[in-house]
């Protein structure tokens, strides 16, 4: 048996076949979604932009700290004007109308501080003390009460009591208090008609709303009704808030007005009943006739 030469042996095993190596089929396969992802990846760009959230509670972070400027007071306002429609500005013309009374009423009480009384205590002592002339010389000047005190002493001087004297005394305390009274029922007008303006600003936003689900027909659109809901509920919030205010400052400024009138009444009382025996006009001309 022959043997094979190391020659023969070389040729067959360069002749063997080799083993295929593995060749790379990615190209070939279509694209999977974790290469999508991974491109997605590589490239920085997300598919869909959403809003930053903080990395501790996870909740978005407000446009004013995220870049955007928030909207202004001014802004908002004409927005919430827009929206309210001409309700909301009659409503706000009511309460700039009852801010400038209040403010006059305030400087009006500040100015004639018809309730101070440490004067009139000390001026009705004199008048007891029969020191008639004091009494009136400690109570001039303005205020409803001091004018109505002195025009009573000076009467109970000259004439005594008498029956003119105290019509004269009741038209001008009424003529007074009829001033501090001034403007309280516009108030009072403003504050009872703002809740029924924002009630009908409240039915007509509603009207509005229901009005555009008709015309919507069967593709009503659930956030058109919402809408117009919270902008008709506006208006009655709107009228709620101005009459709030101003029937508070309404029954502020009547309260101060009869404080002031049963204190003109209380010391207008005293002064008929504290005053000292005085001569009456019928004793000077007897007094004259028995001098003559």
């Amino acid at each position: 048996m022959e043997t094979a030469t190391p020659v023969a042996q070389e040729a067959n095993i360069q002749g063997a076949p080799t083993p295929h190596a593995p060749t790379d089929t990615s190209a070939s396969l279509p694209n999977s979604p974790a290469s999508e992802t991974a491109d997605t990846a590589t490239t920085g760009l997300a598919p869909t932009e959403q809003p930053a959230a903080d990395a501790v509670t996870g909740l978005p972070v407000p446009d004013s700290l995220n870049g955007v400027e928030p909207l202004t007071l001014l802004d908002q306002l004409q927005q919430f004007l827009s929206v309210g429609g001409p309700v909301v500005w009659i409503l706000l013309g009511f309460s700039v109308i009852a801010l400038s009374i209040l403010l006059l009423k305030i400087w009006q009480f500040t100015l004639l501080r018809p309730e101070s009384s440490p004067r009139l205590e000390h001026s009705l002592k004199l008048w007891r003390a029969s020191r008639c002339d004091e009494a009136l010389e400690t109570i001039k000047g303005q205020g409803p009460i001091n004018e109505v005190v002195s025009l009573a002493m000076t009467g109970l001087q000259n004439g005594g009591d008498s029956p003119r004297l105290r019509d004269e005394l009741e038209r001008v305390a009424t003529l007074r208090l009829n001033q501090l009274r001034a403007f309280l029922r516009p108030l009072e007008v403003i504050a009872m008609l703002s809740p029924l303006l924002g009630l009908l600003g409240t039915v007509l936003g509603m009207i509005g709303a229901f009005q555009q689900m008709e015309a919507a027909g069967n593709q009503v659109d659930p956030s058109v009704l919402s809408g117009g809901i919270w902008q008709a509920l506006l208006t009655t919030a709107v009228g709620i808030a101005v009459a709030i205010p101003v029937t508070l400052a309404h029954s502020w400024l009547e309260r101060k007005t009869e404080r002031v009138a049963a204190l003109m009444s209380d010391t207008v009382t005293r002064v008929f009943t504290s005053a000292p025996p005085l001569k009456t006009a019928q004793e000077n001309t007897e007094n004259l006739r028995h001098a003559a």
